[in-house]
């Protein structure tokens, strides 16, 4: 096999091993202790949801923001790039406290 082939074989292997130690590495997170409640939750919080990384917990938040607080779970799915798969993965690990307690603790903190 020529130098230059094997090099390239050389890169391919490589890259292969750092996406499988990136996938192996993301699949290890951690599981929320408790259920995250969507009105009042942080984006740290968010971000220890399977499947959520700083963009879509960021995006869950900008949501809140915008249309105001969740009433159900299933609102979640209103949210751009939550598909059913991805809520199907979150959908044990978050809750939704009433809109008037969410909105009472925001009025507290400020």
């Amino acid at each position: 096999m020529p130098i230059v082939a094997r090099n390239r074989m050389r890169g391919y292997a490589a890259a292969f091993a750092l996406t499988f130690l990136f996938a192996v590495a993301a699949a290890a997170k951690p599981k929320p202790r408790r259920p995250i409640d969507l009105n009042t939750a942080t984006l740290d919080q968010l971000e220890e949801l399977p499947g959520i990384g700083p963009k879509m917990a960021q995006r869950i938040l900008d949501f809140r923001e915008k249309s105001g607080p969740f009433e159900r779970v299933t609102d979640l799915r209103a949210v751009r790039g939550i598909g059913r798969k991805r809520f199907e993965k979150i959908r044990p690990y978050v809750t939704v406290g009433s809109p008037r307690d969410s909105s009472a603790a925001k009025s507290s903190h400020r």
